[in-house]
C-alpha cells in the first residue's frame, strides 16, 4: 500500500509594522549588511512573522553579516532571520545558506523597499511572501 501525503506549499506573511521594521533597519545600516532575528509562529506551512530580534554579538560590515547563534537566549518562537544585501541580488548565496538559521532566510536588496525583500529555504528555493 502506497500513501500519497500532501506537500505543504510554504509561504510568509509579514505584519505591516514588522515588515516596515525591516526596510527602516536596512536603509539605517546601509551601507554595510544588517541582521536580524524573525519571531514568530508556523501553520500549516504558513510562516507568519510578528517580530524581530537584534542578535547578541551581531557582526557586519559591507559585505558580510553573522551572528554566534550559540549566544541566542532560547527561544521557541525563532522563525528565521534576516539581512540584507547592499549590493546585487536578493539571491543566497553559498555562505548564507551553510549558515542558514530556523525555517526561513528572508534577503532585502538595495534601495530596500517591500519589492526588494525574497524569502528562501534552506535549500534556496524561493519562497512566496504573501500580503495580509
Amino acid at each position: 500500500m502506497i500513501f500519497k501525503t500532501k506537500k505543504l506549499e510554504r509561504s510568509v506573511v509579514f505584519l505591516n509594522e514588522t515588515r516596515d521594521g525591516i526596510v527602516s533597519y536596512c536603509k539605517i545600516n546601509h551601507p554595510d549588511e544588517m541582521i536580524l532575528i524573525l519571531k514568530g509562529h508556523s501553520k500549516k506551512g504558513k510562516m507568519f512573522v510578528e517580530g524581530l530580534v537584534i542578535p547578541p554579538f551581531n557582526e557586519t560590515g559591507p559585505t558580510f553579516a553573522g551572528f554566534p547563534s550559540n549566544q541566542l537566549p532560547f527561544d521557541s518562537d525563532y522563525i528565521g532571520m534576516v539581512h540584507s544585501h547592499p549590493v546585487g541580488t536578493a539571491e543566497p548565496s553559498l555562505e548564507d545558506l551553510n549558515n542558514f538559521f530556523g525555517l526561513v532566510s528572508i534577503i532585502v536588496k538595495a534601495p530596500y523597499e517591500d519589492d526588494d525583500m525574497l524569502a528562501w529555504d534552506s535549500s534556496g528555493n524561493s519562497i512566496p511572501i504573501l500580503a495580509e
